[in-house]
């Protein structure tokens, strides 16, 4: 059996990991260790650790970072942590290969933590481009530091290559998301409701809005931008999704409570966990934010995506999204245009460039019949010009 250890951090990167995990869980060739870490760990945003034990999964370590606050100095201090604390996690669950997913700061701890314990690293979407984030180098760096790639696209795949990783090592496997829409079973409107303790109105719209960490101060401007345009739409219910523990988080968790007070037809949410995200999907009219989901699993559910900003700038987008400027008169705009009848019929055979569901089995599927032994050392693959 080869042990593979589970890193995640974060309620998101769990919804996309949880199939996956399952999968591996069912196995016979291959044995799940999970370490929770991270935003899992927080009572502000939700203790999420709780839907991870929820699902039944056995939690084999929890690595406390100490997210105290979303400044640049206590990120550096929770990363510094999370190396010391994950290398002694590794050392005593003896992993076979450490899997983790995408670029979040504590996740390159964990890589980085990997890396120095000699022990492979299997990366999950890597190869994408976040121009306007921090992530964009951390996930380039731990594509780097991993020695096998599950990526969502073939243009994803050759950026990878492109880094200088073996073709041989480099999979295509699709989005993970898409492949969680097809096993999620979804509540209706009613269920919902009660689950959520709100009503939905006839009209609504889900907000997703996370800090660009690579502009210092735009933040607080651009979320204020977005709430002037939400505004305009009085009678629209508005869902949000509380932002990430990402540089200046702080300001718009204020931002969002505020203007939730000020509007019965407003809610927030620290995580509605990815059975409830999906179903909130199947009711509103349309995505508003910067958030990735906006671009690889909303366009499934053939609705617009209002994408915010230059935070997703460089990522491959479906023809239902709608790039707009951080300002009111830009967001009011492409919000009409998105609930425009023309634009909205357009939507009926949009294509998702993020493949097919199957993710998850086909990762298992690689996990099991690649060997592990000679992983370690690398060959900087050369594009031939």
């Amino acid at each position: 059996m080869k042990k593979i250890c589970v890193v995640t951090g974060t309620r998101a990167e769990y919804g996309l990991l949880k199939h996956l995990m399952r999968g591996i869980q069912n196995s016979k060739k291959l044995e799940l260790q999970i370490i929770v870490t991270g935003m899992h760990l927080s009572k502000k945003f939700g203790y999420t650790i709780n839907e991870i034990l929820d699902d039944k999964f056995k939690i084999d370590h929890k690595v406390d970072i100490k997210l105290v606050n979303d400044t640049s100095l206590n990120i550096s201090k929770s990363m510094g942590i999370g190396i010391e604390k994950f290398s002694s996690c590794f050392k005593k669950l003896n992993p076979d290969l450490v899997l983790v997913l995408g670029d979040r700061y504590e996740i390159f701890a964990a890589a980085i933590s990997a890396m120095l314990s000699r022990i492979p690293i299997a990366h999950l979407h890597g190869g994408e481009a976040t121009e306007g984030l921090i992530d964009e180098p951390i996930r380039h760096s731990i594509s780097k530091m991993s020695h096998l790639h599950f990526v969502a696209s073939e243009e994803y795949k050759n950026r990878v290559i492109q880094l200088g990783e073996d073709p041989k090592k480099v999979f295509n496997v699709g989005a993970l998301g898409l492949d969680s829409i097809s096993k999620e079973e979804l509540y209706d409107q009613k269920d919902l409701e009660n689950i959520l303790d709100m009503s939905f109105c006839d009209r609504n719209f889900l907000v997703t809005y996370h800090p660009v960490t690579l502009e210092k101060n735009s933040s607080k401007n651009q979320f204020k931008e977005i709430l002037n345009a939400l505004m305009k739409f009085k009678d629209f219910g508005v869902i949000f999704t509380m932002p990430n523990s990402d540089l200046d988080g702080e300001i718009l968790f204020s931002m969002i409570k505020n203007f939730v007070k000020s509007r019965s037809n407003a809610f927030a949410f620290e995580s509605l966990g990815q059975q409830k995200y999906f179903s909130c999907l199947k009711i509103v009219d349309l995505v508003i934010g910067n958030s990735s989901s906006g671009l690889i699993e909303v366009p499934a559910f053939k609705i617009p995506t209002i994408n915010i900003g230059d935070r997703q700038r460089g990522r491959l987008k479906a023809a239902s999204v709608i790039d707009c400027n951080p300002s009111e008169s830009a967001i009011t705009k492409s919000i009409k245009r998105g609930l425009s009848p023309s634009f909205r019929s357009s939507l009926k055979k949009v294509n998702n460039p993020y493949g097919k569901k199957g993710a998850s089995s086909r990762i298992v599927s690689v996990l099991e019949s690649v060997s592990f032994k000679n992983l370690l050392k690398k060959e900087f693959y050369n594009i031939s010009f």
